[in-house]
Order: C-alpha cells, then sequence, then structure tokens
C-alpha cells in the first residue's frame, strides 16, 4: 500500500529484499534459532552482504549502496519477517555504522566498516550495562589513559549479537573527575574481541531466540588510542546520534512481522469456518483484521515520515523518531496479539508462528530505549518545540464564548496580580 511513496530505485531494492525473505532463507534454520540451537545467525548475515543488502545508505566506497533512510527502511521491513534476531543482524551495521560513518576517522572506516558491510565482520554496541539500562551517562565501565592506549575494565549486558560479534562499539567513562558533568564522562571506542575480551550467550529469552544476546565482560582490554570514535569525552555527542539509527531500527523492522502474522491470520480465516461459513465474515474477526491493516499502514506511514525527517535532518528528527519507536513496536505487539487472536486456540500452538511473533514482539518496547524513556523525551522536546513556536499559530484560547483572564489562575502566587490585571 505504501509502495507509491518510494521511488524506483528503492522498490527495486525492496523488491530484491522481498525475494531474499521469501526464497533465500530456510524457514528451519529460523527453527533452529528459535530453539537456540543457532546462536547467532553467521550464515544469515553473511548472506545479507552477498546480496548487497547491509548498509544501503552509506557511501559505495565503503561497501554502501549511496541511497537513503527511506530505501534503508523499505528494506528493513521486508526482513522483518524473518523474525526479530535475524532482523538485527541486519540492522546492526546499520546502528554501528552509523557511528562510524558519523565520527570515525578515515581508517576505521577502513578497518571496520568495509569488511563490516561486505559480511567478513560482524558488529555489537556495547552500551546496557547490569546496574542500569537507560541510565547512560552513569556507565561505571572505566577506561583509564596509558598514553598511547586505553585500560578498558567492565560489564556489559543484555548486547545483541555479542555471540557472533567481531568488534564492539562501546561506551565507557574515561573522565574520572567526579565533578565532571554527565555529558562529559563518557567516551565511545571501538574494541575488538580478543584478550581480555569474555562474551558469554547465557540468557533464556521469552523471545529473539538465536541473536547471539549475551554479556561481555572487559578484564583490563588494552585498546589503542585509535580506536576511539569521535573526540575524548564526547561519547554523548555520538550517542545522541546513534538515537536516531537505534529508533528508526527497532521500528522498520516491525512492520515485516506485522504483516506476516496478519498474513497468517487472514489466510486462516479465509479458510476456516464457523456456523458454516468462514470466520471472516462475523464482524467481531473482520473488525481485528481490519484494525491490522490500519496498525500496519499507520506503522509504515510514520516510519517514511522519520526517515525522511532523518535524510533532512529535520529540527523535530529525534521527537519524530521516538514517536516512531513508540507507536511502532506498540503497534506490533497489539497485531501479533491480534493475529493470535483471530487463530484462536491453535494460535496459541506452534503449529503456526504466531505464538513466536508474539514472543518476540514484546522485546520491541524495551530495548533501544524502554517506551516509557520515549514519552518522557517525545513530551521533553515538544515542550521545547511549543515554547519556540509559541506566536506562531492562532491563539485558540481566544476563541472562548467568555473570555476572562480573571479566571486563568494557575498558582497563588499569581491571583491578585491576574485579577488586578483584570479589572
Amino acid at each position: 500500500m505504501n509502495d507509491f511513496m518510494l521511488d524506483e530505485r528503492t522498490r527495486a531494492m525492496q523488491e530484491k529484499a522481498r525475494n531474499f525473505a521469501r526464497d533465500e532463507v530456510d524457514p528451519d534454520y529460523l527453527r533452529r534459532m528459535d530453539r537456540d540451537e543457532i546462536r547467532y545467525p553467521r550464515e544469515l548475515y553473511e548472506a545479507y552482504a552477498r546480496h548487497g543488502l547491509l548498509g544501503l545508505r552509506f557511501p559505495k566506497e565503503y561497501g554502501g549502496q549511496g541511497m537513503d533512510w527511506v530505501a534503508d527502511c523499505a528494506v528493513m521491513g521486508e526482513i522483518g519477517c524473518l523474525g526479530m534476531a535475524a532482523g538485527c543482524s541486519f540492522v546492526m551495521p546499520s546502528i554501528v555504522g552509523e557511528a562510524l560513518v558519523k565520527f570515525g576517522t578515515e581508517e576505521q572506516k577502513k578497518k571496520y566498516l568495509k569488511p563490516m558491510l561486505e559480511g567478513r565482520l560482524v558488529s555489537a554496541e556495547a552500551l546496557t550495562e547490569p546496574r542500569g539500562g537507560s541510565d547512560f551517562f552513569g556507565a561505571s565501565s572505566r577506561a583509564e589513559d596509558k598514553g598511547d592506549h586505553f585500560v578498558v575494565r567492565g560489564m556489559k549486558r543484555f548486547i545483541v549479537g555479542a555471540e557472533g560479534a567481531d568488534f564492539f562499539l562501546a561506551y565507557v567513562r574515561t573522565n574520572a573527575d567526579p565533578n565532571a558533568p554527565a555529558h562529559a564522562r563518557i567516551s565511545a571506542m571501538i574494541i575488538e574481541r580478543g584478550p581480555g575480551v569474555e562474551v558469554k550467550y547465557l540468557y533464556g529469552l521469552m523471545g529473539t531466540r538465536g541473536g547471539g544476546t549475551g554479556r561481555v565482560v572487559f578484564r583490563d582490554v588494552k585498546v589503542p588510542k585509535s580506536n576511539l570514535v569521535g573526540p575524548l569525552h564526547g561519547g554523548a555527542a555520538v550517542f545522541h546520534t546513534m538515537m536516531v539509527p537505534e529508533r528508526l531500527c527497532s521500528a522498520a523492522p516491525c512492520t515485516g512481522g506485522m504483516q506476516a502474522s496478519l498474513d497468517v491470520a487472514m489466510n486462516y480465516a479465509d479458510r476456516r469456518k464457523a456456523f458454516g461459513r468462514p470466520i471472516r465474515k462475523f464482524q467481531a474477526v473482520s473488525f481485528m483484521i481490519a484494525k491490522a491493516q490500519t496498525l500496519i499502514d499507520v506503522s509504515r506511514a510514520m516510519i517514511y515520515q522519520a526517515a525522511i525527517a532523518a535524510d533532512r535532518d529535520a529540527p523535530s528528527l529525534r521527537r519524530v523518531v521516538s514517536e516512531t519507536k513508540k507507536f511502532v513496536t506498540e503497534a506490533a505487539w497489539d497485531t501479533a496479539n491480534l493475529a493470535m487472536q483471530i487463530t484462536g486456540g491453535i494460535g496459541y500452538t506452534d503449529v503456526y508462528p504466531i505464538e513466536r511473533a508474539v514472543r518476540d514482539t514484546r522485546l520491541a518496547q524495551i530495548w533501544t530505549g524502554t517506551n516509557e524513556i520515549m514519552s518522557a523525551m517525545i513530551q521533553h522536546d515538544l515542550y521545547e518545540e511549543f515554547h519556540a513556536e509559541r506566536g506562531r499559530r492562532r491563539d485558540f484560547e481566544n476563541d472562548a464564548m467568555h473570555v476572562d483572564p480573571t479566571e486563568k489562575i494557575f498558582d497563588d502566587d499569581d491571583m491578585w496580580r491576574v485579577y488586578d490585571s483584570g479589572k
């Protein structure tokens, strides 16, 4: 439905990804991932690269296609039908690649970005720590300056792709001054998997299995200064930039999973009969199908709006991507549950993949910032825009039937001042 919003080149790339998801991925491979028999889908990751699907918006000289966020999101929407874990392995180069393109040196782009987009290196973003998830600036992992290198010590957990990662984009504290402001404490750096880096695949996840989520321990790891991404103590700038790819890459693949779940439910409702007719003929079922498709269409529209905002670096970009992540991941959860409701008891079994979609989708509302964090950021950014825009739109308050400024009292301090000024 939303394909008319895409240009010809983007539609061709979207079709390529759609064909890949349909023809190139063995269903048994995905089942093995869900059984945790595959801990990281490296073969699938390499297949993405062989088909030229990774890092579409990055420069061709580093293995990208020189396209834009709209194209990247359109392709993510096709890959999303493979499930959350497969989708995570697909989007991670887009997330880590953003930091390397925006803040990395030429040496870093050649050493890490290019082989990553060629499928030769796997990356992971190491942000979350045991003592806090969304408390980014409270990171306790530390890097001690040793002249030409750092010595890093700390722990990260819930790291998607940790099991397969060849290197990590890690955020660690480099400014030991206890009085340093929060935004000047952290640095971003590349830490290669090697001596002192311990990775454990240990989580019994409800869903999103086979994506390599694990714990990473850095035990006095020697990291060269040349692996610093962005300026020293400048991790805040990298992090704030990374909010855009993290949230768009959380939202965009969801539409593929939503469409897949609805396809299963619609096929079921068209064939399953009760009281002598297909259950899609019953209003309760047909209304659920209509609601699910509406959620899919609105989600795609929001994603493309956010993608255009990212391509144009719109002033309201952070708010828009936060809204998109919040709305789309919640819509994905609702759609998976609607699909299960339509299929009834059989949908609760593993005869259909809807139960996996429900398990997978629940995580989307938690990772890359919980949706409560999204709401906090949305209202914060909205109020800043509201105050900046005050006076540019019609003052609707003055359209009240009885405009009386003496009745507009908001606290005790200005009660008499407002009353006297209204005489």
